[in-house]
């Protein structure tokens, strides 16, 4: 997808082209640019970490930092999500390359990485969505779920990440962890939401095998080939990335292909809402035979899925409260929430 590229040095919150040069000076290879040439611009679509696609002469990269103040504690580590992207790189899972990765805070106020720019189609808005023939639109629905399900059978320990997160008892630290987080970003009471959590707590399924999980699998996290879009050519975004429940992605799934459908986002459109794309219940059940699990106890995981995105929904509410958000579409995130709780508690009560 092609972004524009912005005139030289242009500022931009959240990165210094002057010390960004000097730090990526030593990935560039045998040949460097003046680094007044180092262009940088905020790429549309984040809204938690930043994302930069950065223009040096011939390079063409993406950068990824936090985002700027109120950082909470685990939520947007850096060196984790480039540890996972290296880890994939020779898997069947399609990840952008790592290029470089910074753990030094003076360079840009916060560790970051940054990877190779890959071009192709992104499918974010309804617009997008609709444009689709009924045999791409399945085609590249049947690519995407098969590709979680790859992702789920990938073996933590063959690529490294055995040591990656602490599996046992994932759920129950995911909804304690939600919980935390919580309390400490919101700026206001939204009903429901706590005793939503609790109400997950208390009814956790049994995991039926630990597998590394993305934390936040949508369709606009993928760069999909336009000529030939049955599989993605990148998956982004895995800055949630753990050992754990492969599910609670299942359940993130659903939220985001039709669970919240009629709830007015700025953050994505709904391709469950196109009759071009499959239904739900066919993507689920390809997954369940793709990689073998059961989803008897999905409901839980769906009103998980509510429960963690209205999470974070507060948390970038509270963050633009402050004057803390970078880019556009923030002004109704917060609206989200309300109904992003009921649902997740139709969801857990049947």
């Amino acid at each position: 997808m092609t972004q524009p590229v912005p005139s030289a040095n242009e500022t931009v919150r959240g990165v210094d082209p002057e010390r960004l040069a000097q730090f990526l000076t030593r990935a560039a290879g045998p040949w460097t640019p003046p680094a007044e040439a180092i262009r940088v611009s905020l790429l549309s679509g984040g809204r938690s970490n930043l994302t930069y696609r950065v223009d040096w002469g011939p390079l063409r990269w993406v950068l990824r930092r936090p985002p700027l103040g109120h950082v909470l504690q685990t939520a947007h580590d850096m060196l984790r999500e480039a540890r996972v992207l290296t880890a994939l790189a020779p898997t069947d899972v399609p990840v952008p390359p790592v290029v470089a990765v910074c753990e030094d805070d003076s360079v840009l106020g916060a560790p970051f990485y940054v990877m190779e720019l890959v071009d192709g189609l992104v499918l974010r808005t309804e617009e997008d969505l609709s444009a689709l023939d009924p045999d791409t639109a399945r085609t590249l629905a049947h690519g995407f779920v098969d590709t979680l399900a790859d992702l789920h059978n990938v073996d933590p320990a063959e690529v490294g990440l055995a040591d990656f997160g602490r599996p046992e008892g994932y759920l129950e630290r995911q909804v304690a962890r939600w919980k935390k987080q919580l309390a400490a970003s919101t700026c206001r009471s939204v009903a429901g939401l706590g005793e939503l959590g609790d109400a997950l707590g208390a009814a956790l399924p049994v995991t039926q095998r630990h597998t590394l999980v993305h934390g936040d699998y949508r369709l606009d996290n993928v760069i999909l080939d336009p000529a030939d879009p049955a599989w993605p050519r990148a998956v982004l975004d895995w800055e949630m990335a753990t050992l754990g429940d492969p599910l609670a992605d299942l359940g993130l799934f659903h939220l985001y292909w039709i669970g919240w459908a009629g709830i007015d986002n700025p953050i994505a459109g709904t391709p469950g809402l196109h009759p071009a794309f499959p239904r739900w219940e066919e993507l689920a059940d390809r997954y369940a035979e793709r990689s073998g699990l059961k989803l008897d106890d999905l409901s839980w995981y769906m009103a998980f899925a509510h429960y963690k995105l209205a999470v974070i929904l507060e948390g970038i509410h509270f963050r633009h409260q402050q004057g803390l958000t970078v880019g556009d579409g923030f002004e109704s995130i917060g609206a989200m929430v309300p109904e992003l709780v009921e649902r997740g508690r139709t969801h857990l009560n049947g």
